[in-house]
């Protein structure tokens, strides 16, 4: 998102975050789930979409579009999210439906956390995006556009049925309802990291060529959140390729300390 668009974000997560206190725990999945078909709305209507995004002095026209729509369709926190972000001024309309899921998947990560499963959540998810990339043809059938949205999630469902907590599933149709031209494989990392950063961290991706003690998983964990400052949470693949050593993956830096890595470095500096 572009500066005009965060700001936007941020202001509308504020009163997302004001609200959400008072949403019951019961009740929290019929929020998402509002939230995420207002998000569909948007990405499937361009014209509304464009309409309730463009930038205007007086964004009482676009509340008034709001309350035409969603009056006795939805949840009043629904209602009063939907009217807080057309208020705001957005970069690209794209990002207005972009705001909507965000706060669908934090809908449901307040409720895992508030019944202590957000860990388990995070974990999931991060387990469910390696076997993504481990089954390609799996990852291209979820994020077929051509097929129906229930057929997909069907699909998604018999692969996570009696795997996954409720939230974790919940977390993942929504993604496969609302990809539009994105691939399962690229998302399901940004639902992990957000798990992350609503537990207070962050995700370092480490790669080794075998699996960590405990000790070491703890140890590495330890030092890099000494390093960085903030709490640091490790997720772990095993590729034997690299031989021995360590890749880790913070955000967009990349320390590569794998002896394949060195390996590589040492040819590279080799006269031919």
């Amino acid at each position: 998102m572009h500066a005009a668009s965060r700001e936007s974000m941020q202001a509308v997560q504020r009163r997302f975050d004001d609200v959400v206190g008072g949403v019951d725990t019961a009740v929290l999945g019929d929020f998402a789930d509002e939230l995420a078909s207002l998000a569909g709305l948007l990405l499937e209507h361009s014209v509304l979409r464009k309409y309730l995004a463009a930038r205007s002095d007086d964004s009482a026209p676009k509340v008034a579009m709001v309350e035409r729509l969603l009056t006795g369709k939805v949840g009043e926190q629904t209602f009063d999210i939907a009217k807080t972000a057309v208020q705001q001024r957005w970069s690209v309309s794209r990002d207005l439906p972009e705001a909507f899921e965000r706060l669908a998947r934090l809908a449901v990560l307040v409720s895992a956390e508030r019944e202590n499963k957000i860990e388990d959540v995070e974990d999931e998810l991060f387990r469910f995006g390696r076997t993504l990339d481990a089954n390609p043809r799996l990852a291209s059938l979820l994020s077929q556009l051509e097929q129906p949205a229930d057929k997909r999630i069907s699909l998604l469902d018999s692969v996570v049925v009696d795997k996954a907590t409720t939230w974790t599933a919940s977390l993942l149709r929504q993604s496969v309802r609302l990809l539009h031209g994105r691939n399962l494989v690229d998302v399901v990392p940004e639902l992990a990291e957000l798990a992350a950063a609503r537990r207070g961290e962050s995700v370092a991706h480490v790669v080794a060529a075998s699996p960590l003690s405990e000790q070491q998983y703890d140890r590495l964990s330890s030092v890099l959140s000494r390093i960085y400052g903030r709490t640091i949470s490790v997720q772990l693949d095993v590729d034997p390729e690299v031989l021995g050593g360590l890749q880790i993956r913070i955000g967009d830096e990349v320390v590569d300390g794998t002896i394949a890595a060195k390996l590589e470095k040492a040819a590279s500096q080799l006269p031919e």
